[in-house]
């Protein structure tokens, strides 16, 4: 953070030191929430026009509820920054599987001048919530390394996962020649004989290949007790999907790792921060994130908060997207829950009215909401509403 203004050194700085306590009040959150809303209000000039389009200033905005979210698709359309761009800053760039809006870039684009804050983020939040007490376990990673997509978080999250938790030895196994099942099978068998747990982290749809090539070769695995396995990302075309109550069962039957620790992992490109389940031994699975996120459900056109009962498009607003925005309109659709919410993917809920949280309360362990989906219908078309408010505001 060496060439960052003094203003964002010194929020980086409290950025750090609040993402390393045990938790936070209301307050404190808020605190924190308001001090990046001006920073971001005041540098960030496509973020500035759009608050002043919806009458938020640095005066009225009281609480990280009352921040406008900014929507998803707003990373295509333009830069969103606090900082200025720098030679030497990481850019984590969307996959581009999702349809793209006239005039937008078919990739979103997240600007990181330096990945302190990220990474403190990801390894405070992989340590609690995958690790179990574990400091490290040899890894087995089913996805690209850095260098075949230095665009993208995922690779580097996993690169994270690798180095800081995984022990030596612990090694990509999907190349640029494709699957390495030999060397997966080889690994396998070790920690079968060692009875050392092993962990096995990498795209859903990776996942699923596996399985297939070890239903081919009529082979399974017993893992030892205290392996893991963490998915994420779906499926995104890559591969055939499996319903749910499959693929986790199918993980259970061919690697001998029970459900209660396969967890999957829900991020975004546009967060800086994950959120993640407590295991799939029952479907479907509740995420939650740690103290310095928080979410809310809205209406997205108005940004309104929906009533307790109602469904709504989630917002996140996460304190570690200190150069970007905080907050942040997805095109999820989701319900109150306990515990936390499903994560994309997830299957549909029918679901009668759910006790009410007040927004500040979720983000705390223990309330949250349930991920139903991508917004249809009008919700989808509120959300396209609320990119093309954002663009206009931003080139008045």
């Amino acid at each position: 953070m060496d060439k960052a203004r003094p203003q964002a050194a010194s929020l980086v700085a409290d950025l750090l030191a609040f993402i390393a306590m045990d938790g936070c009040s209301d307050e404190q959150f808020d605190a924190l929430a308001l001090r990046l809303f001006a920073h971001q209000y005041e540098s960030n000039a496509p973020f500035r026009s759009f608050c002043q389009r919806r009458g938020a200033t640095l005066r009225n905005v009281k609480a990280w509820s009352d921040i406008p979210a900014v929507p998803i698709d707003a990373f295509k359309a333009m830069e969103l920054r606090s900082e200025p761009a720098s030679p030497t800053e990481r850019v984590f760039m969307t996959s581009g599987t999702t349809g793209q809006s006239k005039g937008m870039s078919a990739r979103g684009r997240h600007f990181h001048p330096a990945l302190d804050v990220y990474d403190l983020s990801m390894t405070r939040n992989f340590a609690q919530r995958f690790m179990a007490g574990h400091e490290r376990l040899p890894m087995g990673i089913l996805f690209p390394d850095e260098q075949a997509m230095p665009n993208s978080s995922l690779a580097h999250y996993l690169a994270l996962a690798r180095s800081e938790f995984g022990t030596e030895g612990s090694r990509y196994f999907l190349t640029p020649q494709g699957l390495d099942m030999p060397g997966l099978c080889t690994v396998l068998e070790e920690s079968e004989r060692s009875g050392r747990p092993y962990a096995l982290l990498g795209a859903s749809f990776s996942l699923v290949h596996v399985m297939d090539a070890l239903r081919a070769q009529g082979r399974s695995f017993c893992l030892p007790a205290g392996s893991r396995i963490l998915d994420t990302g779906g499926y995104k075309g890559q591969s055939r999907e499996l319903p749910l109550e499959d693929f986790y069962a199918g993980l259970a039957q061919l690697l001998g790792v029970p459900r209660s620790h396969c967890i999957n992992m829900y991020g975004m490109t546009e967060l800086s921060t994950q959120f993640y389940d407590d295991g799939n031994a029952t479907l479907p699975s509740v995420k939650s994130g740690p103290h310095w996120i928080r979410s809310r459900l809205v209406e997205p056109v108005t940004g309104r908060s929906v009533a307790p009962g109602e469904r709504g498009i989630l917002v996140h607003c996460d304190l570690a997207n200190y150069n970007a925005v905080t907050t942040i309109l997805t095109e999820d659709v989701g319900l109150w829950a306990d515990g936390g919410f499903l994560s994309p993917g997830r299957p549909k809920i029918e679901s009668g009215p759910l006790g009410g949280q007040r927004p500040h309360e979720v983000g705390k362990r223990g309330g949250g909401f349930l991920l139903l989906g991508r917004a249809e219908g009008a919700a989808a078309k509120g959300c396209s509403l609320a990119v093309e408010e954002f663009v206009k505001a931003a080139a008045a």
